[in-house]
C-alpha cells in the first residue's frame, strides 16, 4: 500500500465523501457522523501486533549518545545528527518560502553551508586583501594553514601577482619575482605550459600574446576569479569537514511518509483504505471502535478497582484491587508477568511514567508506592507518605519527574520522585479528592472531588484558578485529551459532561450508563472522536464524541465495571471490574456493530 502520496486531511466531510455516506441526516434523524463512524471504524482488519517488530527505542537512535553525535561515517568523514535534522528542517523552509526563517536558523546554528568559514576573521580578511590587491597582507594571511591543498592556492595567488606586474610593465619585478615565488611551486601550476607560458611572458608586448592567457580579462576580473576559486576550495574543504552536505529532495516530507507508513504496517489493524492522517503531533492510530472481548485476564482475589496500559507503548497491563495487589499483564496474551505485594489495603488506582520503565499506586493504606518493573523482577522503589486516610488517585507529571495524588485527607500532593519528598500541596475541596489528573504541557494540574467540584491548580504557584460546580453529585473521575483541550467528567448524578477547558464551558452531556452508588465509576477519551466508560450495569459505554450518541455497549464483564482506558498504539480498551477480572477489548471485524 503506498501511502507517500496525498496530504494529510481531517476532514469529515472528505472521510463521508470517501465511503459515498451523504452529508446530512437520514429519515431517522442520524447525524452523518454517527453513520460514518462504524462505517469508517469497518474498514481496518485486525492482525494483532508483530512481536517481533523494532521499537523506537534509545537502542535504535538516540540523538544525546555521544557515539552518535559524532558519529564516524566511512573512515575519515565525522557528522552530527543534530546537524542533520537542522538541514533537513533549514531544507523544508526553503522549500515552503519561509526565507527569513531558514536564514535565522542557520544564523543560530551556525551551519554555514557556503559561508561559515567566511565568518572567520581570517578568510574575511584575505578576500578583502585580494580584492585590494594587498598581496603583503595575503602572504601573512597565508602563512598559516588555513585548508588543504593551500599551495595550488598560493600558486595561483602569485600568478596573479605576477600577471599584474606584467600588465603594469614592471618587467625586472616580475623576472624577480617568477623566480623567487612561482618557480618553487611550479608541480601547482594547472596545466603543463602553464609555467612556461607566465615565463614567455617577460618577451612579449601583451598578457593575451600567451597562450594559457588569451581569456585575461584584466587585473579586476582576475582577483574576482581568485577569490571565487578560494570560496570554492573552501566549499570543498567543508563538505569534507561535514561529511556529505547533499540533502535529497523532499527529505523531510519524505522521512514523516515513512514514519507514518512504518505506523500503519506495525498497528494491530491494517487499512483497507489510505487512511486519512490527520495529525504528526501523535503517531498514527487506526480508527476502530471495538466491538468484542480479546482477552480476560483472572488472578485477583478481590475486585479490580483499576487498570492501565503501561508506557506510551502499551505492550503490559498494570491493574490494582482489593486484594491488596497489583498485577503486571502482557497485553497480547493475558499471561500474568509480575505480582506486585507491600500494601496493606486496597489498592484505587494506578499510573506509569511514559517509558514504561515504573508504575505508581494509590492505596487505602495511605501511600503511594512506585514501583520499577522493567526488569525480570519488578520491586518496590519508593513508598510516599503525607496523606491521612485513603489514597484514591495517582497521576504522573509528563516529565516522570513527580507524581501527584489526591484521597480521602481532601489535599493534592505534589512528590518529587527524586527526593521522595512532597514540594506541593493544593488545598480547597471541602470533601474527598477522587480523581486528579496533569495537563499535557505539565503546568495545570485538574482534580475531582465528593464535594461535587473540579477545580485547577496552577502547578507553579498552588493557586486554584478555577472551579467548576455544575455537577449534582460526587465528581468520580476527570480525564483530558490529548492535547488539553478538552475535559470529561463523572459524576454519581448519572452523567458524564464535556467541557471545553478555555472557556470552561460545558459542551454535552453523556448519559445511558449508570453511576449512582459509592463506587467511582471512570470515563477518559479514545482517539480524538470517542469517549468511553464503566457503568455499574457491567457495560462498557462508547460515545461519540461530536454528538453524544451511544455507539457501542460492550458486554461481557459479570458485575459493575469501574473503569475502561483506550491505548492509542494498542488500538485497544482494557477494562476493569466488580467480577475480579481485566478484560482487553478490540475490533473484530466478523462480528457487528
Amino acid at each position: 500500500m503506498d501511502f507517500t502520496n496525498g496530504s494529510p486531511n481531517n476532514s469529515l466531510a472528505s472521510s463521508l465523501q470517501a465511503m459515498n455516506i451523504s452529508n446530512s441526516k437520514d429519515q431517522e434523524g442520524n447525524s452523518p457522523a454517527k453513520r460514518a463512524m462504524p462505517a469508517m471504524a469497518a474498514t481496518h482488519s485486525h492482525v494483532g501486533m508483530n512481536p517481533n517488530r523494532i521499537r523506537p527505542t534509545e537502542d535504535i537512535f538516540n540523538p544525546d549518545d555521544p557515539h552518535i553525535r559524532e558519529a564516524s561515517r566511512g573512515l575519515t568523514h565525522t557528522r552530527y545528527f543534530s546537524l542533520d535534522i537542522i538541514r533537513m528542517i533549514m531544507q523544508y523552509l526553503g522549500d515552503e518560502g519561509y526565507n527569513a526563517s531558514r536564514m535565522t536558523i542557520q544564523d543560530e546554528s551556525n551551519v554555514k553551508w557556503h559561508e561559515r568559514e567566511e565568518n572567520t576573521n581570517d578568510t574575511r580578511r584575505l578576500k578583502k586583501a585580494i580584492l585590494d590587491g594587498e598581496w603583503a597582507e595575503v602572504d601573512k594571511i597565508l602563512s598559516k594553514p588555513l585548508f588543504k591543498n593551500q599551495k595550488s592556492f598560493l600558486f595561483a595567488v602569485y600568478k596573479q601577482q605576477y600577471l599584474e606586474y606584467i600588465e603594469h610593465r614592471e618587467m625586472q619585478k616580475a623576472f624577480t619575482f617568477i623566480q623567487k615565488r612561482l618557480k618553487p611551486l611550479e608541480q601547482h601550476q594547472k596545466t603543463p605550459a602553464e609555467f612556461k607560458d607566465l615565463c614567455y611572458l617577460l618577451t612579449t608586448k601583451s598578457i593575451h600574446d600567451a597562450p594559457s592567457f588569451r581569456s585575461w580579462e584584466g587585473i579586476a576580473q582576475g582577483r574576482d576569479k581568485l577569490v571565487e576559486q578560494f570560496q570554492s576550495m573552501l566549499d570543498v574543504e567543508n563538505s569534507v569537514k561535514d561529511g556529505s552536505i547533499y540533502v535529497p529532495p523532499n527529505r523531510l516530507l519524505n522521512l514523516l511518509r515513512q514514519a507514518v507508513a512504518h505506523q500503519i504496517e506495525v498497528s494491530r489493524y491494517h487499512p483497507r483504505i489510505s487512511p486519512i492522517v490527520e495529525t504528526l503531533l501523535q503517531d498514527f492510530s487506526p480508527f476502530v471502535i471495538p466491538n468484542a472481548c480479546k482477552t480476560i485476564m483472572q488472578g485477583h482475589r478481590g475486585n479490580v478497582k483499576c487498570a492501565e496500559f503501561v508506557g506510551h507503548e502499551g505492550r503490559t497491563i498494570i491493574s490494582g484491587s482489593s486484594d491488596n495487589m497489583l498485577r503486571v499483564w502482557d497485553t497480547e496474551t493475558g499471561q500474568c508477568l509480575h505480582i506486585l505485594e507491600g500494601h496493606s489495603s486496597r489498592i484505587w488506582d494506578v499510573s506509569s511514567n511514559d517509558a514504561g520503565t515504573t508504575v505508581a499506586s494509590a492505596s487505602g493504606d495511605s501511600t503511594v508506592k512506585i514501583w520499577d518493573i522493567k526488569g525480570s523482577k519488578a520491586s518496590c522503589r519508593a513508598t510516599l507518605s503525607g496523606h491521612s486516610g485513603d489514597v484514591y488517585t495517582v497521576k504522573y507529571h509528563p516529565t516522570s519527574n513527580h507524581v501527584v495524588s489526591g484521597g480521602y485527607d481532601k489535599i493534592v500532593r505534589l512528590h518529587d520522585l527524586t527526593t521522595g519528598q512532597v514540594v506541593k500541596t493544593f488545598s480547597g475541596h471541602q470533601l474527598a479528592v477522587s480523581k486528579v489528573i496533569i495537563n499535557p504541557v505539565g503546568n495545570l494540574i485538574v482534580s475531582g472531588s465528593k464535594d461535587n467540584t473540579i477545580k485547577f491548580w496552577d502547578l507553579v504557584s498552588g493557586v486554584c484558578i478555577k472551579t467548576i460546580s455544575s455537577h449534582l453529585g460526587e465528581v468520580t473521575s476527570v480525564a483530558m485529551n490529548s492535547n488539553g483541550t478538552l475535559l470529561l467528567s463523572s459524576s454519581k448524578d448519572n452523567s458524564n459532561r464535556l467541557w471545553d477547558v478555555r472557556m470552561t464551558r460545558p459542551l454535552r452531556k453523556l448519559k445511558g450508563h449508570q453511576n449512582t452508588s459509592k463506587n467511582f465509576i471512570r470515563a477518559g477519551f479514545a482517539h480524538n472522536s470517542l469517549l468511553v466508560g464503566g457503568s455499574e450495569d457491567g457495560l462498557v459505554y462508547i460515545w461519540d464524541q461530536e454528538s453524544g450518541d451511544i455507539l457501542q455497549k460492550l458486554q461481557g464483564h459479570e458485575a459493575m465495571v469501574y473503569n475502561a482506558v483506550w491505548s492509542p498504539k494498542q488500538s485497544m480498551f482494557v477494562s476493569s471490574s466488580d467480577d475480579r477480572t481485566v478484560r482487553t477489548w478490540y475490533y473484530d471485524e466478523k462480528r457487528a456493530l
